[in-house]
């Protein structure tokens, strides 16, 4: 056996260097821009329509899945956790609406008292996941803790039948899609610029 390979199996410790994009802006812009258009129509300003129902598809789903396994590629539990959980919620909400339009499906129509318990799962499932973005940066935590009560608020509104409620979960659904953008956007151009000009 030459020195070379003796050298070569007496390496114990390899770094390697991950060259990869951070996936997170583009899970942050898929959510953020979803949930203010879907919130301008729960604030009453415009009727669920196929724009809705297609950012739900396209950008708040699939584009979060695929940052979801970026992140997993990258070792990241929590962002592979809320990227593809959040993708899969607006794939599984675009379900919930389309579905009983179809003729084979139209007794499958989703109540209120069981949408209302749908959103308040994702309403617990956000919270324990705002926990874990305590040890990120604060803008992080103001999206999940904003989507927490946002959450919470549609399940009330849609378990009390009020039509009050739902407004004002629609004006704080914007802020909520507003401050994801924000982080995303403060992330590629911190990243763009090499320093931090975002605060974050």
């Amino acid at each position: 056996m030459s020195q070379e390979i003796k050298d070569v199996m007496n390496i114990r410790d390899i770094k390697i260097t991950d060259l990869s994009a951070n996936p997170a802006p583009l899970g942050l812009m898929g959510f953020g821009m979803t949930t203010v258009l879907l919130n301008i129509h729960n604030a009453g300003f415009y009727p669920m329509n196929a724009m809705i129902l297609s950012m739900g598809i396209f950008y708040g789903g699939l584009a979060q899945v695929i940052a979801g396994i970026m992140e997993w590629k990258k070792g990241n539990t929590f962002g592979t956790t809320a990227f593809t959980s959040y993708g899969l919620f607006w794939l599984s909400l675009v379900g919930i609406v389309l579905l009983p339009k179809s003729p084979e499906y139209t007794g499958l129509v989703t109540d209120s008292f069981a949408f209302a318990a749908y959103l308040f799962m994702w309403g617990v499932f956000t919270l324990f996941m705002f926990i874990g973005t305590l040890k990120g940066s604060k803008a992080l935590s103001v999206v999940f803790l904003a989507l927490a009560v946002l959450f919470f608020l549609l399940a009330a509104g849609n378990y009390l039948d009020s039509a009050g409620i739902l407004t004002i979960a629609g004006y704080e659904g914007i802020f909520t899609g507003l401050a994801a953008i924000y982080t995303a956007l403060g992330q590629v151009l911190n990243e763009a610029y090499g320093r931090k000009i975002v605060p974050l």
